[in-house]
């Protein structure tokens, strides 16, 4: 109960937000139509135990004009169920993209605000594969709340209506003793809950191992997925360093966790459909056989025994809803298990961004950027770099240069806001425009338009000044192809890719500019060229450099230098300067 209690608050609590949203109307609505319609499914399902009734007892007189009306009466029922099926169906999945759509879009924007993807992938823990969390989990989700929710409704709608009329039709039970006699009132109501409350309880004892099963498939899956997916962003290297044997055997290893969960799932599958499949087939005569010594005394006719036992299959349906649909719960609750930790992930990633009381980010002087007592760490807390105290004013340029490994680019990190390991201030001035160019160029697949605006909307930059652009950063070739889509980071150069970068920034003309080894992989004279079209298009914009080429520093009017300590973390000071 525990457990249960448990699974249930966790479910509440990812489902609740949408039932409070702005879409609530709509999505109560439907559900409301939903559940009515099921209601109006019971309901014909009553209607047809009764005719049952009627029509085996026609049958059993052999009166032809009733057997004619019944059959007429069963077309009319038939009908009202199919249309009564078909639109229940059909709303009920309106409601599910409504409230995917709903739930998506929310946990799209709490993954991505303040950088929380970023932090997650740095701390680990419960965040593994959160793509498909979001687009696998969330579906399964809706689909089995939903499924669950109104087949238990139903379930208990359909329990208090025939319990009522098997009561009525069962009649009692006289049971001889010795020398007394007992009598069962409704006993095949009795009947009917024992079967259940037996089957429910061996059913949870053989099925339990399903649900952690269903919880490590959904992760296997989806590491091997993600393993193919990383293998094809990554084809060039991989061909480079005929690295094929390797990948074949990290995706032997990924897709054999994948095949043993399979293996387990399918045993505990097989012995819980051994139950399973008995169960129900026993279901189908048992009521006969417990309604048959009434029947044979002459106590109910046919009509009455066939009315009996489809009440009896109603009432044990019902009762015994957590032993058909125990896989589809403990496939829901793996789901359940895996959104709960995501969302506490998200949140806690939320509340540190909110309340971490280590590199504090506030607003400055509208004319420089200030770094004071700033301490950066390791994501595992060892310390990286110490001490680090530099202002940058507008218009200014500096060059960050040291060894590899010694904290440059974290600087750079720390100043965007997206390190949260250490201590310190840094000061950015508010409604800063900020561009951070990195070595590896993000590139969204789209038309190269998209690619170059990115992040700006394409519409918000005219496509002469695109092409004049690209032509300026040394792409001629490309300034005719702004309407192609394509994966641009496969088919072009990691030198190609960085131009484009610089194409971001003329086009987007930030007030600050920060270079993590933006020209790494481009030769010295376009890097010249590259530095020149900064200092002639972005006069006024302070340009930061992170490199390890000594060709850096002529482009830069202040210089510091990362200098490591072999027993603690670096320091970052000023060398040289230069009018």
């Amino acid at each position: 109960m525990t457990r249960l209690r448990g699974l249930l608050r966790d479910a509440w609590t990812i489902a609740r937000p949408y039932w409070g949203s702005e879409d609530r109307g709509a999505a109560l609505g439907l559900l409301l139509v939903v559940v009515v319609l099921n209601l109006g499914i019971v309901y014909i399902n009553v209607l047809l135990n009764q005719w049952n009734n009627t029509f085996y007892n026609a049958l059993q007189d052999k009166d032809y004009a009733i057997f004619v009306h019944q059959v007429v009466r069963f077309s009319v029922l038939a009908g009202a169920y199919m249309v009564v099926a078909v639109y229940q169906l059909y709303l009920n999945q309106m409601l599910q993209i409504r409230w995917r759509r709903w739930l998506t879009d929310r946990y799209l924007r709490a993954w991505l605000t303040d950088s929380a993807y970023y932090r997650m992938q740095l701390g680990a823990g419960e965040t593994d594969n959160p793509d498909q969390r979001i687009a696998e989990d969330v579906r399964l989700f809706i689909t089995g709340t939903l499924a669950l929710a109104i087949g238990g409704m139903r379930a208990v709608v359909t329990l208090v209506s025939f319990v009522v009329i098997l009561w009525q039709l069962s009649g009692p039970l006289a049971i001889h003793l010795g020398g007394s006699t007992i009598t069962v009132p409704g006993y095949m109501v009795w009947a009917a809950l024992v079967y259940a409350i037996v089957g429910t309880w061996l059913t949870d004892r053989i099925g339990r191992p399903l649900v952690r099963l269903s919880f490590d498939q959904q992760r296997y899956e989806a590491d091997f997925r993600f393993g193919l997916v990383r293998f094809r962003e990554n084809t060039e290297g991989v061909a480079l360093y005929r690295g094929e044997a390797d990948e074949l055997r990290g995706f032997g290893e990924r897709f054999g966790a994948v095949v043993r969960n399979w293996w387990g799932i399918m045993r505990q599958q097989k012995r819980l459909t051994w139950f399973t499949a008995g169960y129900g087939q026993a279901a189908v005569v048992f009521p006969f056989v417990v309604a048959a010594p009434r029947f044979f005394q002459g106590a109910i006719p046919l009509g009455g025994l066939v009315q009996t036992a489809t009440a009896f299959g109603q009432v044990q349906d019902s009762l015994s809803f957590i032993v058909t649909s125990y896989t589809d719960i403990a496939d829901w609750r793996s789901v359940v298990e895996r959104l709960a930790g995501f969302g506490r992930a998200l949140e806690r990633v939320r509340v540190q961004a909110a309340t971490d009381g280590g590199i504090r980010h506030v607003g400055g002087d509208a004319a420089r950027v200030a770094v004071t007592g700033l301490e950066l760490d390791r994501p595992n807390g060892q310390p990286l770099v110490a001490g680090v105290n530099l202002s940058l004013a507008r218009g200014e340029t500096a060059v960050l240069w040291g060894p590899s490994g010694a904290g440059k680019s974290t600087l750079v990190r720390a100043i965007a806001g997206i390190w949260p390991f250490g201590r310190g201030e840094i000061r950015v001035p508010r409604d800063a425009r900020v561009l951070v160019l990195p070595q590896k160029p993000y590139l969204p697949i789209g038309t190269l338009r998209d690619v170059v605006s990115y992040p700006m909307p394409a519409g918000g930059v005219d496509d002469a000044t695109l092409r004049e652009t690209l032509d300026a950063v040394g792409l001629p070739e490309l300034a005719g192809r702004l309407d192609e889509a394509a994966h641009w980071a496969l088919q072009l150069s990691p030198g190609e890719q960085q131009r484009i970068a610089f194409a971001r920034a003329f086009v987007q003309k930030p007030d600050w500019l920060f270079l993590d080894e933006a020209t790494s992989a481009v030769d010295e004279p376009t890097e010249a060229r590259l530095y020149q079209l900064v200092r002639e298009r972005l006069a006024t914009t302070t340009v930061f450099s992170v490199g390890h080429r000594s060709t850096l520093h002529s482009f830069h009017a202040r210089q510091f230098v990362v200098r490591p300590d072999g027993n603690g973390p670096a320091s970052i000071v000023e060398v040289a300067a230069r009018p």
